[in-house]
């Protein structure tokens, strides 16, 4: 049974400051606490391998920076934004409640997987020490995320019931929105 994702947000005075600059670079997993992705991600049975900087990232669907999957395993360098780790570990989650694996670089899914994918991100952000809720938005707008109504932010607060859903009837999201611990690998 899925349990509830314990919330060790930091208070806001903890969170990162936003740049209201729209080529403001976006936060990387250099920036994060330590061990705090992998203290996140380990709950899903997710283990978090850090490469080298500069090293290619193996499982990387686009390339270095972004986070890689293989397996369980979230492949992130130290330049790897926060939002591509978090987003390449749910597709990882997504993809195994679905019953694909083992995952290699793409995971594959249709386009409600995707929305599930971004929202569940969203959700996690929220979750993670040094990261948030907001900053996600704000780093997924900068790094080019298109959605129907022009952000982020617009999409997961006016038009993601499809994606709340998908995650509720697979035990990722409770009724409320919010995250669920399920060990998926």
């Amino acid at each position: 049974m899925p349990e509830p994702l314990t919330d060790d947000r930091p208070d806001a005075a903890a969170q990162p400051e936003l740049s209201t600059e729209p080529e403001a670079a976006v936060l990387c997993c250099r920036e994060l606490p330590a061990g705090s992705l992998a203290r996140r991600l380990a709950p899903f049975g997710l283990e978090v391998r850090e490469v080298p900087e500069g090293a290619p990232i193996p499982g990387s669907y686009w390339g270095a920076p972004e986070a890689g999957i293989r397996g369980s395993t979230l492949f992130v360098r130290p330049d790897t934004p926060v939002h591509s780790a978090l987003h390449e570990a749910c597709h990882l989650v997504c993809a195994t409640v679905e019953g694909r694996g083992p995952i290699d670089a793409d995971a594959g899914g249709g386009y409600d997987e995707e929305d599930a994918v971004c929202y569940l991100q969203i959700l996690l952000a929220g979750r993670l020490p040094g990261f948030g809720r907001e900053r996600a938005l704000a780093d997924m707008d900068a790094w080019g995320y298109s959605f129907r109504l022009g952000s982020a932010r617009a999409w997961f607060e006016r038009d993601a019931e499809d994606a709340r859903a998908w995650l509720e009837r697979r035990g990722l999201a409770g009724a409320d929105g919010e995250p669920l611990v399920r060990r998926v690998l």
